[in-house]
């Protein structure tokens, strides 16, 4: 099967600098987009996201594409950076509440990144029949199960599940253009 994500990752582990560029700008988004949802405070994720690729770039050797495809090794190390930090946070935090304040607009190249990806992801599910987007959109970004899916598109649930497999295929082509 093919997957550029684990090729890319194959020829970080020979050093190769351009294809860990080429990573970055092809996956950056999706794990900050994790890091973001599970940490919940935008620099937090901005600093995590670095560890990350420093973590991919010393371990990058460590990827066996026989065990799974390269995106899901990256989001288990996103998931499993932003875990330990969730562990690490203090449980009760000072009275005058300075140390909570903090800067929470986003960098420049995270929001140039993040507007590029988010195009071209709008773009993307334009191309869509709009249930089938709304049924994507309710199962992978609102947490929807099929069942409530299916119930609200009054379609079996057999059939919203293929709507979701075609949807994400489409998607997935859509994106690797």
């Amino acid at each position: 099967m093919d997957d550029p994500v684990a090729d890319l990752i194959t020829k970080c582990a020979a050093a190769d600098r351009n294809a860990f560029r080429q990573l970055y700008r092809v996956t950056s988004a999706k794990l900050m987009g994790v890091l973001l949802r599970m940490l919940g405070e935008r620099a937090e994720a901005e600093d995590a996201l670095q560890e990350v690729y420093t973590r991919v770039w010393l371990r990058a050797g460590r990827y066996d594409p026989a065990k799974g495809r390269g995106m899901t090794w990256l989001i288990a190390i996103a998931r499993n950076l932003a875990i330990d930090r969730l562990r690490a946070r203090p449980e009760a935090t000072s009275d005058d509440g300075l140390d909570t304040v903090q800067d929470s607009a986003p960098r420049a190249e995270t929001r140039l990144v993040a507007q590029g990806e988010a195009r071209r992801m709008a773009d993307c599910f334009a191309t869509l029949d709009p249930d089938k987007a709304d049924a994507v959109r309710g199962a992978y970004l609102n947490g929807l199960s099929y069942l409530d899916l299916a119930a609200r598109h009054a379609v079996p649930l057999n059939t919203m599940r293929t709507w979701l497999r075609r949807s994400l295929l489409k998607l997935k082509e859509c994106l690797e253009q």
